[in-house]
C-alpha cells in the first residue's frame, strides 16, 4: 500500500510568503516612525516591488510626503493656519493612526502639531478662528507649558471661553484637578458647553464621577446650561473643595455665581456655628434655585 506524504511543504512556503510581506511592511512602518523619509521611500519601494497591491503603499505615500514638506515659515494669515490644521486633522492623522497604530501615531503627530503651533505664534487671537491660535495647536501637541503660556498672553484670557479652557486644560496636565477647580468653575459659568467639552477631553475620573452624580441629583432643566450650577452643587457634595474653589473669579453676577458665593458663605457659617445667619443664607439660596437648595439640604 502506497503511503501518502501529508507533510505541509506548501504551507511552509505560504507562511514564508506571508512573513515576508509582514517584514517589508514593518520595515516601512519603522522608517516612518523614525521620521526617516529616505529609508521610508526605500522600504515603500521594496514593498511595492513585491506586493504592488498592498494597501499600506498609498498611506505610506501620504506620510512620506508630509516628511518631505517640512516648513517652518510663520503664517501671515489665519486662513493659512486653518488650512494646514484641517489637512493634518482630516487627512494626515487618520492615515497615521491606521498605518502606525494609535500610540506611535500620537507621538508622530505631536511633532507636526508642534510645528504648526510654532508657525502660528505671531497670529493674534480671534474668537471666530480660535483653533488657529498657537495655544490650541500646542495643546494638540501635548506641549502643556507652551499652551498655557500662549493662552495667558491673550488679553483678558480669563473672560474668554476658548483661552480659559486652554489654560485649564494645560494646567490640569501639569498640576492636576485640584489646581484647576477655580478655572473650571469660571468656565462653567461663562460657557457650559465649553465646560462640558473640556470635561470630556480631560477624562478625569474624579471629575467624571461628580458630573455623573450631578446629572442624577441636580433638579434642573436637563439642558447643558444646568452646568452653570455645577460649581455650587459640587460644594454641597464635597464641602472640602471650598478652599480650592475660593480663588475663582465671579465677575458677571449671575444667579449661578451668586449661588456659589452663598455656598461658600454657608459652609463657613456652619463651621463657625452661626445658626441665625445660616437661616437667612439658606433662604437666599432657595430663592436662587430650588433644586440646588434641595441638594444642599439632603446632606444637612
Amino acid at each position: 500500500m502506497t503511503r501518502v506524504d501529508r507533510r505541509p511543504q506548501i504551507m511552509q512556503l505560504d507562511i514564508f510568503e506571508h512573513s515576508r510581506d509582514v517584514m517589508l511592511r514593518n520595515d516601512l512602518v519603522e522608517a516612518l516612525v523614525r521620521r526617516d523619509a529616505t529609508a521610508a521611500r526605500s522600504a515603500r519601494q521594496a514593498l511595492a516591488d513585491a506586493y504592488p497591491q498592498d494597501t499600506a503603499l498609498a498611506d505610506a505615500s501620504v506620510l512620506i510626503e508630509v516628511l518631505d514638506r517640512v516648513d517652518h515659515t510663520p503664517w501671515r494669515t489665519h486662513a493659512a493656519a486653518n488650512c494646514a490644521r484641517d489637512h493634518l486633522e482630516q487627512h494626515v492623522a487618520p492615515v497615521a493612526r491606521g498605518l502606525l497604530g494609535e500610540t506611535s501615531a500620537t507621538i508622530w503627530l505631536a511633532e507636526l502639531w508642534d510645528e504648526l503651533a510654532q508657525r502660528a505664534v505671531a497670529l493674534p487671537f480671534r474668537a471666530n478662528e480660535a483653533d488657529a491660535h498657537s495655544a490650541a495647536l500646542y495643546l494638540r501637541a501635548g506641549r502643556w507649558h507652551a499652551a498655557a503660556s500662549a493662552a495667558e498672553c491673550i488679553e483678558s484670557w480669563r473672560r474668554i471661553p476658548g483661552p480659559l479652557s486652554w489654560v485649564a486644560h494645560a494646567r490640569w496636565h501639569l498640576m492636576g484637578l485640584d489646581a484647576v477647580w477655580p478655572l473650571l468653575a469660571e468656565l462653567a459659568w461663562l460657557s457650559p458647553t465649553r465646560f462640558e467639552q473640556l470635561a470630556h477631553a480631560l477624562n478625569d475620573a474624579a471629575l467624571d464621577q461628580l458630573l455623573g452624580c450631578f446629572s442624577v441629583d441636580f433638579d434642573g432643566s436637563g439642558e447643558t446650561d444646568d452646568l452653570m450650577w455645577f460649581p455650587a452643587w459640587t460644594l454641597t457634595e464635597q464641602p472640602r473643595l471650598a478652599g480650592l474653589f475660593a480663588s475663582a473669579q465671579a465677575y458677571r453676577h449671575t444667579d449661578a455665581e451668586r449661588a456659589w458665593q452663598l455656598m461658600l458663605a454657608l459652609l463657613k457659617l456652619e463651621q463657625e456655628g452661626r445658626h441665625h445667619e445660616m437661616i437667612e443664607h439658606r433662604r437666599r439660596l432657595q430663592s436662587l434655585h430650588g433644586g440646588l437648595y434641595r441638594s444642599y439640604m439632603k446632606t444637612r
